[in-house]
């Protein structure tokens, strides 16, 4: 029968187990931060539908787009890196989860020989030793060292959630801006060709004067160099576009390639003003600010970690085993117990440890306010910016509509003679820039869509 001693010990360390009723080191609790009412920029509106509650498919209408982010979601490097991340940390929260239970382990022995005299010299018979045990050794979570071990790893692993749905709409944007712009340096490319073609047709024409002898070789010679100028330009956007269609395909996982092309950057839709919600859905809705409060959770359960360090631990120890020296017959043993430790003097180490997960601590919540913060100015730059380029591109318009005015009326002036070559020039040269710099902003209208639903945290759930 097993000694009463064992079970008064095993009483007691388990009373004292129910008895802990919490862990030590504080709970946690969200910070108070005092966020605004609505996000500066924001436009008032009726639709209760805010633009990041749009899963990412209902907000870009490009089937190519589409089909390019479908294919960037399934091969892109860094999303696999941090799926087999977040993985990872799953099965090292497990780990920190198996300090729970009690760990048994198994050993096996079989031994033959003779025994030895202490001259050396043989004594006895020889004999056969076998013996197996199965040994239990169960840490008693008084303190809740273990709890908060096991609630800092979990937090880790729903960290490296948010970061995979983080990396997952940040990589959204970057293909869908990648592609807007690829789709912009092809108009540009457009762009230049036409004034290139515009240009050899004003250097005709004063070459064909020139040879005439009505006009100097001065004109000829600018028109010339403005024609060499205008023709340059397109190698180099040629190489601009390679570089992009580069980009896309190491985005999707793919080598270097030519990029299908879907509709024309004239043809694409995105809600050019939408209400953008309320800034407190930030804080449920955003990966990067779901990340940065769960490392505080980890952080501040740390604190429960390092200050159970101060307490004795209790654990219960048991083995049971059989032996036998003839193989036939066998001895069973068992034993139960409990023992305590704790500890009396180690420099200041277990001090200092609990010193350094409060300064952790204070640096994750100062990175998770940051990170707050940081969100409501990327919202609020959005939401100025796709609204104050809706005036700069009127204006653009405008200005290339006076300059392709007036550079046919310059050349019929010119044909006239009643202009001089330079108003010719000038105007044509004036056009050029004009008609790139509103491309650039009817391209920059769609990608601060773009940047205003990633900066909202949409998309991502799905």
């Amino acid at each position: 029968m097993i000694n009463r001693k064992f079970f008064a010990i095993t009483a007691a360390v388990v009373g004292l187990t129910f008895l802990s009723g919490c862990a030590v080191g504080p709970d946690y609790k969200r910070p108070d931060l005092k966020l605004p009412d609505k996000h500066r920029g924001a436009i008032t509106a009726n639709d209760k539908k805010f633009l990041a509650d749009f899963p990412w498919w209902d907000i870009f209408k490009d089937p190519t787009m589409k089909a390019l982010i479908d294919d960037a979601l399934k091969n892109n490097f860094d999303l696999k890196m941090a799926t087999a991340k977040a993985e990872q940390m799953r099965e090292l929260a497990g780990v920190k989860k198996a300090d729970y239970y009690p760990q048994l382990n198994y050993s096996g022995m079989d031994n033959y020989g003779q025994g030895v005299t202490q001259y050396g010299l043989p004594s006895g018979k020889a004999s056969n030793m076998a013996m197996g045990t199965v040994q239990m050794q169960w840490e008693l979570d008084i303190w809740g060292r273990v709890r908060r071990a096991s609630e800092s790893a979990t937090a880790q692993y729903l960290a490296s959630v948010e970061a995979r749905r983080s990396i997952t709409i940040i990589l959204i944007a970057e293909v869908a801006t990648a592609y807007l712009e690829l789709r912009a340096l092809d108009n540009q490319l457009a762009i230049a060709k036409r004034t290139t073609e515009s240009f050899q047709s004003t250097y005709d024409l004063f070459a064909s004067r020139h040879k005439a002898g009505t006009v100097s070789l001065l004109e000829t010679s600018r028109a010339g160099a403005a024609l060499a100028q205008a023709a340059a330009s397109i190698p180099q956007i040629e190489g601009q576009i390679i570089e992009k269609e580069n980009q896309i395909n190491f985005l999707v996982g793919k080598t270097p390639g030519a990029i299908q092309r879907g509709q024309a950057l004239s043809e694409q839709y995105l809600a050019p003003i939408t209400p953008a919600g309320i800034p407190s859905s930030l804080l449920e809705r955003r990966p990067d600010i779901r990340q940065a409060e769960q490392e505080l959770v980890s952080a501040n359960a740390e604190i429960g970690v390092a200050k159970a360090n101060f307490f004795p631990q209790f654990s219960l120890t048991g083995l049971l085993g059989a032996a036998s020296v003839d193989l036939k017959t066998f001895s069973n043993s068992y034993s139960l117990g409990g023992s305590v430790t704790g500890p009396l003097f180690n420099g200041g180490k277990n001090s200092a440890n609990y010193q350094a997960t409060k300064q952790a601590y204070e640096q994750a919540k100062a990175q998770y306010e940051k990170t707050i913060i940081s969100a409501l100015r990327e919202v609020s730059d959005a939401l100025t910016l796709q609204q104050k380029l809706v005036d700069v591109r009127d204006q653009q318009y405008k200005a290339v509509n006076f300059l392709r005015q007036a550079t046919k009326l310059s050349i019929s002036r010119y044909i006239g003679g009643l202009a001089r070559y330079t108003e010719v020039l000038d105007a044509q040269q004036q056009l050029f820039p004009a008609e790139n710099a509103l491309l650039e902003t009817d391209r920059d209208r769609l990608v601060a869509v773009v940047q205003l639903f990633k900066a909202l945290g949409g998309g991502w759930e799905n």
